[in-house]
């Protein structure tokens, strides 16, 4: 590792030397982690240093190649300016360490994650996006790890930023719009679609929103049945990477499951499952399949990711199945088992591992869809209950049951929406139900 650290060092070492030459093109890759960044707001070395970095990381997508990738990093916020004595220099910093949160996430490393973005918050002369970013973040990996409480604050923390600080006019409209959105999120995952209403507004007649915005938008007008507005919303979040960097500034920056890469996925998924409610089945299956082969070239096919879009596909093909009358169990069942393995999920013999699963929504909801597949195979049937009491057991989702959740016989509005960013359930019918009540109260 020794040897491999001085080589390491020494490309980096380069990359510093090559970028004071002058002013590079971006590669694609940093563009899709930290797009908006440009030489006026942040140090042209980081910016080469931090591309190197991720790009060496997820070459081999090993814990090696992160690790050396991480290394760089660490050298890289080694050479940057004190905190606090100018603002390129703290961008600069809040760049790396969100760079750095994002390799450690892509691990599963959420800690460290979690520890560089709060860091990132001690940089008073870093711009206002590159705090948004840090905390839109911390929101999403909360989210993700099912610490909703928590999200929730740091929401809140992030529109306190609002109203303590003014966003650069390059972009204000962008930034302020994309706190709103994060604390809509968060709402929206508490199933408080009312609260969630409030904090999209503005955004029906704004086709220009992208990125994160785009995405938790999609979200609400999926979850509450405005089915043609969402597929605009999700193709925008889909195609947003470039509109985003036109800002040319801080305001566009994220990182990890907020990333642009991250929410383009996302958005995939979310649109394959919106013409899946549909019935539109031979597209959402092209778009999920597509979904899926770029999640596995960018984590490998082994990565938890894949086993989340997985777990999107088999539901699509389960939701087909009961819709049209027909038989795919022998699909599903390989679909189910494959995503279980990629998702980690305890052996159905280990006692009490209900209550520590991660992305327990994700989890019940295919262990839940394969417990059914056994079921009903008469031979398997004892099988098929183990794992569906397993499966309602390891379900905390608090909107929704799990049988309620894998539910289809009335309507398209009686299944979840899976936020594949954060590997969240959604759902649709009782958001719905719930806006109709406070419109009524308020008449």
């Amino acid at each position: 590792m020794i040897p491999t650290a001085i080589k390491l060092s020494r490309s980096a070492a380069t990359v510093a030397r090559t970028a004071k030459l002058g002013p590079s093109i971006r590669s694609p890759l940093f563009r899709l982690v930290h797009g908006g960044i440009n030489g006026s707001n942040a140090n042209p070395v980081a910016l080469q240093m931090i591309n190197y970095a991720l790009s060496h990381a997820r070459s081999q997508k090993s814990d090696e190649s992160y690790a050396q990738g991480l290394l760089v990093l660490e050298q890289c916020l080694s050479t940057q300016t004190s905190e606090g004595q100018d603002s390129a220099g703290d961008n600069s910093r809040g760049m790396v360490l969100l760079a750095m949160s994002t390799l450690s996430s892509e691990r599963g490393n959420f800690d460290e994650a979690m520890e560089k973005l709060q860091k990132v918050q001690d940089l008073t002369s870093s711009s206002f996006g590159v705090r948004v970013a840090a905390l839109e973040a911390l929101v999403g990996l909360h989210l993700e790890l099912e610490q909703d409480d928590t999200s929730s604050v740091l929401a809140d923390k992030c529109l306190e930023l609002l109203v303590k600080n003014e966003p650069e006019s390059n972009g204000g409209d962008f930034i302020n719009a994309r706190a709103r959105a994060v604390k809509g999120l968060v709402e929206l995952v508490h199933g408080n679609a009312a609260s969630a209403e409030s904090f999209f507004q503005g955004l029906k007649d704004n086709r220009a929103i992208t990125g994160s915005t785009a995405l938790s938008y999609g979200e609400f007008l999926h979850a509450t049945q405005n089915f043609s507005l969402a597929k605009d919303v999700y193709q925008n979040a889909i195609q947003g990477g470039s509109k985003n960097e036109e800002l040319g500034n801080s305001n566009a920056l994220a990182a990890w499951n907020m990333s642009s890469e991250e929410v383009s996925l996302g958005a995939m998924c979310a649109l394959g499952q919106l013409e899946a409610h549909l019935g539109n089945f031979a597209d959402a299956e092209e778009i999920l399949t597509k979904a899926l082969t770029i999640t596995e070239e960018r984590f490998g096919s082994h990565h938890p990711r894949v086993g989340v879009v997985l777990t999107c596909i088999v539901l699509m093909f389960r939701r087909k199945a009961m819709l049209e009358h027909s038989s795919a169990l022998l699909i599903q069942e390989g679909l189910y088992r494959r995503a279980i393995e990629l998702l980690k999920a305890p052996p159905l013999d280990t006692e009490g591992t209900e209550a520590n699963v991660d992305r327990s929504d994700i989890v019940a909801l295919a262990r839940g869809g394969y417990a059914e597949v056994l079921c009903v195979q008469q031979n398997r049937k004892d099988q098929g209950e183990k794992a569906k009491g397993w499966a309602e057991a390891a379900w905390r989702n608090r909107r929704m049951s799990l049988a309620e959740a894998l539910d289809i016989s009335n309507t398209s509005s009686a299944v979840p929406i899976i936020d594949a960013r954060i590997s969240r359930a959604l759902r649709m019918q009782q958001l719905r139900e719930e806006l109709d009540q406070a419109y009524r109260y308020a008449m």
